[in-house]
């Protein structure tokens, strides 16, 4: 069975982003940070998004601008294996992307069952909080960035059981962001 992963930037007043969506504050790259996320991208699995993150990295990962920035993240979003879960996309164009459509909890058991690389949810808000509900995420990698909103949307939204994690391991960079590394809590 494959496992489920997430990864997703944060702030530190817990938004994953502002009231309209944007994630700007997630942008605080510098040469670390950047040969970090390199490395977190090459290591694989079938991306997992919702429609709106799916469609922000649609247009941007393919551009000229992402292969001149940073080409080892954008060859490995733009070849590598990736999901959507959207009731209203009429197709996925993006390279090799499966559109699905079903309950989402539903959908997930059946990829985690297929065979094939991990998955990794990356962003995708409003698919974290039914998987996490269901407890279908095996590992959370959370990078709090050093900003505070005040207010935006918040990644746990409509997660009604308490959901305990327990802390694998931290990671401190010198922007300021900290990655948090997390599994289900064993019962």
């Amino acid at each position: 069975m494959r496992s489920l992963h997430l990864f997703n930037q944060i702030t530190l007043d817990g938004y994953f982003s502002d009231l309209r969506g944007g994630m700007s504050f997630a942008h605080r790259a510098d040469d670390e940070w950047t040969e970090f996320a390199s490395n977190n991208a090459q290591g694989g699995g079938e991306l997992v998004f919702g429609r709106v993150t799916y469609q922000m990295m649609q247009s941007f990962w393919p551009s000229e601008q992402a292969a001149k920035a940073m080409p080892v993240i954008a060859e490995r979003m733009n070849s590598g294996p990736k999901v959507v879960f959207s009731r209203t996309l009429e197709r996925a164009t993006w390279n090799n992307t499966r559109l699905l459509r079903g309950d989402i909890a539903a959908e997930m058991r059946k990829l985690k069952a297929e065979s094939g690389p991990d998955l990794v949810i990356m962003g995708s808000g409003s698919l974290v909080a039914p998987l996490a509900q269901a407890r279908l995420i095996d590992s959370y990698q959370l990078v709090i960035c050093p900003i505070v909103l005040g207010q935006g949307k918040t990644l746990f939204a409509g997660v009604a059981d308490q959901l305990e994690l327990e802390l694998e391991k931290t990671r401190v960079f010198k922007n300021g962001n900290v990655v948090l590394w997390y599994t289900q809590a064993r019962a």
